[in-house]
């Protein structure tokens, strides 16, 4: 007697997700948890796993049936053709055919294999049954073959189960979409994964339903990221990274840009109440004439996170030239000091020296109650001789000066050798968080020298907010 093929007793297992090393299928796992409301992947269970699947089935026959992607409509049609291109959803013979016709095909293509049809291999993502070979039309590929050439040749593509399968039909729901290249957001958090999805999914059901693409502007993919951590309330336990990806027939794309954990974090609890107060002077640090402050610290953030200190200290001591302090002096230095512990990792014991080095000139300086001091010792900065100079007299002058009032000497030796010894690799980087630690502890002083009247209202209008970056603190992601 024939023993029952196990494929046939195991069914069930061909209807529970399983989250995989592939970041576009855990993607697509995440859409289909979402549209079924089930709290996490793993809490999804059969019967919602039927239904999110059914959900994905019914909307691509609906796209499919209005066959014109210029159509008021045609917003889920274009986009499959950035997915699934030459698919029965989409392929270019579907004018020409009726309504029965087309729902079949959509459904046909969209049906789980017969069990008697399922080749003698391990789905490549997860090791379970696999149900068929899988190509470019069925599975976003990224950029190239090399991506997907694991199984034997002459296979169209890749080994997989039902539920990873599915996974990738479910995968646009997960995504910024654009009608060309969409975007989307990874990370191995997986409640971020989670909570982020749910609101992504829920906003693209609702596109779905209008038939049109986000009209909602975004300045760039790397704004949307933010904004995404933004809105996230948990400490992030890993990176995340932004994928912005297109299988279509013009040639697969795939760029990924990556946040590491400290810095993604960093961003999102500067972006979050208490440290709120000072993203808006942050933002306004990174803003130009013609760019907004959340495009520029987002493109920072990706590309090149060390920019961000120099952004700040660049923004906290552009009028030092004329003796004005800035009136959100404050709130922006203390996100800078907690950018360079908790990202760029710097010793804690060396920003003590730095800042206590700080509020001694400071001291110094408002004692002087001197515009033109001040001018003179941010001068320094782009010359360490000058800046070794000017420190070593007023050390003298403050030692002979019984009156000055700060109590002890300006700079000791052990901060002299963090700001100028060149065997300390980041001098040059102390040197710039000196001048950020003097002017903060001069606005806690309450520095103002008669001399800063005549650019307070210039500087009131350089510290308003630019029209685009009040628009991203309002927006969602």
């Amino acid at each position: 007697m024939n023993e029952p093929d196990p494929r046939d007793v195991d069914a069930g297992d061909q209807a529970r997700l399983r989250l995989t090393a592939h970041p576009l299928q855990r993607i697509g796992a995440y859409a289909l948890a979402a549209l079924a409301k089930a709290s996490s992947v793993e809490g999804l269970t059969s019967d919602g796993f039927a239904t999110a699947v059914e959900t994905v089935t019914r909307d691509a026959v609906a796209a499919a049936l209005v066959r014109d992607t210029k159509s008021d409509q045609g917003f889920w049609l274009k986009t499959s053709m950035s997915f699934f291109p030459n698919s029965k959803m989409n392929h270019l013979s579907n004018a020409k055919k009726d309504d029965p016709t087309i729902r079949d095909a959509v459904r046909r293509w969209r049906e789980r294999p017969d069990p008697s049809a399922w080749p003698e291999a391990a789905c490549v993502l997860c090791g379970r049954d696999a149900v068929g070979y899988y190509g470019k039309v069925d599975v976003p590929l990224a950029e190239s073959d090399l991506y997907r050439n694991n199984t034997p040749r002459g296979h169209a593509g890749m080994a997989l189960c039902w539920p990873c399968l599915c996974s990738f039909y479910a995968l646009p729901y997960g995504c910024r979409l654009t009608g060309g290249p969409s975007t989307a957001l990874h990370s191995w958090d997986e409640r971020f994964m989670a909570r982020t999805l749910s609101r992504r999914v829920e906003r693209n059901r609702q596109l779905i339903a209008l038939g049109r693409a986000d009209s909602r502007k975004v300045l760039s993919n790397e704004v949307m990221a933010l904004q995404a951590l933004r809105h996230y309330e948990d400490r992030l336990t890993a990176g995340v990274e932004l994928l912005v990806f297109s299988n279509n027939n013009r040639g697969q794309t795939l760029e990924i840009q990556s946040l590491d954990r400290p810095i993604a974090e960093w961003l999102r609890r500067s972006s979050r109440p208490p440290r709120k107060r000072g993203f808006p002077a942050l933002l306004r640090a990174h803003a130009t004439g013609d760019r907004p402050g959340a495009l520029g610290l987002a493109r920072n953030a990706f590309r090149a996170p060390e920019q961000i200190a120099q952004a700040c200290s660049r923004y906290l001591t552009a009028h030092l030239g004329r003796g004005v302090i800035r009136t959100d002096t404050a709130e922006l230095a203390e996100l800078c000091f907690s950018f360079v512990i908790e990202v760029m990792r710097m010793n804690q014991n060396e920003i003590d020296e730095i800042k206590a080095a700080g509020a001694q000139v400071a001291a110094w300086l408002n004692a002087e109650n001197s515009a033109g001091q001040l001018r003179a010792f941010n001068a320094t900065l782009k010359e360490p001789r000058r800046m070794r100079h000017w420190l070593m007299r007023r050390n003298v002058d403050a030692l002979l000066d019984q009156d000055s009032g700060i109590g002890g000497p300006l700079i000791t030796e052990n901060q002299f050798r963090l700001l100028f010894d060149p065997e300390v690799e980041q001098a040059w980087f102390h040197r710039q968080l000196l001048i950020v630690s003097v002017v903060q502890r001069l606005h806690e002083l309450g520095f103002t020298p008669a001399d800063r009247a005549e650019v307070a209202a210039a500087m009131a209008d350089e510290e308003k907010e630019h029209p685009e970056d009040i628009d991203y603190m309002k927006g969602d992601e």
